[in-house]
């Protein structure tokens, strides 16, 4: 029986390395391949070639990098980028990303940016507000001010462009006042538009923030800060000839905590809006788990974070139940999972790995230097942090099940960084109490 023709119609080829024309060009090869439906045989090949096949193989021939290189060609890889797009969280919904070219850009060329997140998926969407007024449609956005730039773009381009190619008008509060973005048009689905593409880029930009802040649980008993001390001692006394080890790489005993996840919060709105999160979620899991009480914990033993202990960066101390309980585990992972739900914690992992760093690298040139957390400047820009790392074999062997003492904790605190309470830890912009 004769094959039958196979029609084949390539997907939008929006991934990496794919121009416009390439596009253009692969769109129409496609059709012409779906009108003709001839067989045949190409030379060397005994077998019958369909104009499906046919099709591919001039995809192939358009789509092929400047490289040369068939292994890598482009088209084969926006497939596998359109089967497995990014997932983006706003507003507690998943949206799908489409795969665009990723670029680096200075802040200050927002509109270059554009071109490229304007590939996203812009559905209608009826999980937004829209209402109906006089004039049409209106919708409002809450973004804190820090991103208007972003909304707005180089001398208003990206602003311009949402509004033209969805029909609207979008209103922007001033520069450094707080406020509503609002998006008014005759047309729902345009307005929705605008209000999905203005979303991205506020998730995408936000992203690019540095920390601000992070969930914690203070190490502030006395008995803890004055073993850590003693810990530091007894390194330096037996461990000092190590390659890098020296006093200036040891955490500020004051400082001591566990870090359950980092946030970038931009106003004090959003502030005040982790408070209130952190309050629910005392409602409706914290006060169960933990029985209105602290949870008694003990500190003891280290490890390192990297898989060479000849050149070890960060030395953390760990934590464990008194009890034996999963209690704290279950706790912050519950923290965890509600805060990643509404995009507050941006990151995939899906549990805490609870520590309390007692040395670091980044502190040797830099004692306000918080952990592997310095990235980017505001504007978005990668910071390149040069690190000495020392060897930590000995101080792992010796010290391998060091006791720093037993604790209760109480609270979880939202904490500010590079900040300084009058005790000397990280000031604490809100809190919840277990008793």
């Amino acid at each position: 029986m004769p094959a039958r023709p196979l029609c084949v119609r390539p997907p939008l080829c929006r991934g990496r390395g794919v121009s416009r024309l390439s596009r253009v060009r692969t769109e129409g090869v496609a059709r012409a391949g779906r009108r003709a439906s001839f067989r045949g045989t190409l030379p060397g090949h005994s077998h019958p070639v369909t104009s499906g096949v046919l099709v591919i193989l001039l995809l192939r021939c358009f789509l092929v990098p400047a490289s040369g290189d068939f292994t890598r060609a482009s088209f084969g890889e926006s497939v596998m980028d359109v089967l497995r797009p990014q997932i983006i969280t706003l507003d507690g919904r998943n949206y799908r990303k489409n795969p665009i070219q990723e670029k680096n850009y200075h802040h200050e060329e927002d509109e270059g940016f554009y071109q490229d997140s304007m590939e996203y998926s812009d559905e209608p969407c009826d999980a937004y507000e829209v209402q109906q007024i006089p004039q049409g449609f209106r919708a409002t956005v809450s973004a804190p001010s820090l991103l208007y730039k972003h909304i707005v773009g180089k001398r208003g381009d990206t602003k311009k462009k949402i509004e033209m190619e969805t029909k609207t008008s979008i209103n922007i509060p001033k520069p450094g006042q707080e406020g509503q973005i609002v998006i008014t048009g005759q047309h729902r689905n345009g307005v929705i538009s605008a209000r999905t593409r203005i979303d991205v880029l506020l998730d995408t930009f936000r992203r690019r923030q540095p920390f601000t802040h992070f969930l914690s649980f203070f190490l502030s008993e006395v008995e803890v800060q004055e073993r850590f001390l003693k810990f530091q001692e007894e390194v330096l006394e037996k461990c000092s000839m190590d390659r890098g080890v020296d006093s200036s790489i040891f955490q500020n005993p004051k400082k001591l905590h566990l870090t359950i996840g980092m946030l970038v919060l931009l106003s004090e709105q959003e502030i005040q809006q982790t408070c209130e999160i952190l309050q629910r979620c005392k409602e409706e899991f914290i006060n169960d788990i933990t029985g209105g009480k602290p949870l008694e914990v003990e500190m003891e033993g280290i490890e390192y974070m990297n898989d060479d202990p000849g050149m070890v960066d960060v030395l953390y101390a760990k934590v464990h139940m008194k009890d034996g309980s999963n209690r704290l585990q279950e706790l912050v992972d519950r923290m965890l999972e509600r805060f990643q739900a509404l995009g507050l914690i941006v990151k995939d992992w899906t549990s805490v790995k609870l520590h309390a760093t007692v040395m670091n690298t980044l502190l040797r040139k830099d004692p306000s230097a918080e952990g592997r957390y310095n990235l980017y400047t505001p504007d978005g820009k990668y910071i390149f942090k040069e690190r000495e790392s020392f060897d930590g074999r000995n101080i792992l062997k010796t010290f391998e099940n060091f006791y720093f003492g037993s604790l209760k904790l109480n609270s979880i605190h939202i904490s500010q960084r590079f900040t300084v309470d009058s005790f000397g830890n990280y000031a604490s912009c809100g809190q919840v109490d277990f008793s």
